[in-house]
C-alpha cells in the first residue's frame, strides 16, 4: 500500500510481479486527513517515532496471527510497499528478524537512526528509487541501502530518472529481480 490507499491498490502490483503469489493486503490503520497510513507523522518526511515502533509490533504481530489463521508459512513472506507501505516494511525489517523473507520498497525512507538493526542474512531487498524524488532523496535511498547491507540484506537498487511517482519501469525491475531471487 501506500500513501492515502487501501488494500485494493496495489493488487494489481502484486500480479505483475508474481501472478501466482499468494497475497494478504494491508490497509494501515491510522488516518491522516482522512485517508489511511500505517503509521503517524509529524509532518513530510518526518515520523512520529513512537508510532511507527508501536505500529511495527503491531503489524508483526498481526502477520504471526494471519499466517496462523490462513494457514501459511511466516517465513516466507515478501512485503511490497510504495511509500508509506515501504516505509512500515523496512520497519519491520529494522525492528523484527525474520519478519521478512524479502521485501520490494518502492520510493522507501529511512525508518529510523541509530538503532541496531537485526542480522539479516537471507533476507533479499529491492529498493526502488528516483533521482529526482523530493520527499525521498537520492542519498536517503543510498542511506537505507547501505543500513540494510550492514546487516547482511542482500540489496538491489533500482534508479528511475523521475519523482516521487510509481513507475512501470520500477515494476517491471522489481518483478525480474523477484524471478531472479524467488
Amino acid at each position: 500500500m501506500g500513501p492515502g490507499g487501501d488494500e485494493h491498490d496495489l493488487l494489481p502490483l502484486a500480479g505483475m510481479i508474481d501472478n501466482t503469489a499468494n497475497v494478504l493486503s494491508i490497509r494501515g490503520n491510522v488516518l491522516e486527513n482522512g485517508m489511511p497510513r500505517f503509521f503517524r507523522r509529524l509532518a513530510e518526511g518526518m515520523f512520529d517515532v513512537e508510532d511507527l515502533i508501536h505500529r511495527t509490533q503491531e503489524l508483526n504481530d498481526f502477520l504471526d496471527e494471519a499466517a496462523q489463521n490462513f494457514d501459511f508459512r511466516r517465513e516466507n513472506i515478501v512485503a511490497v510497499g510504495y511509500s508509506n507501505g515501504a516505509n512500515i516494511a523496512a520497519s519491520l525489517l529494522f525492528h523484527h528478524q525474520n519478519a521478512l523473507k524479502g521485501a520490494i520498497l518502492h520510493h522507501p525512507m529511512v525508518p529510523r537512526r541509530g538503532v541496531s538493526i537485526p542480522d539479516l542474512s537471507g533476507t533479499e531487498v529491492f529498493i526502488a528509487a528516483g533521482n529526482n524524488d523530493p520527499i525521498c532523496s537520492p542519498e536517503e535511498s543510498k542511506e537505507l541501502q547501505t543500513l540494510l547491507e550492514q546487516a547482511n540484506a542482500q540489496v538491489e537498487m533500482h534508479w528511475e530518472d523521475r519523482g516521487h511517482q510509481l513507475t512501470a519501469g520500477e515494476v517491471k525491475a522489481a518483478k525480474e529481480w523477484f524471478r531472479k531471487r524467488f
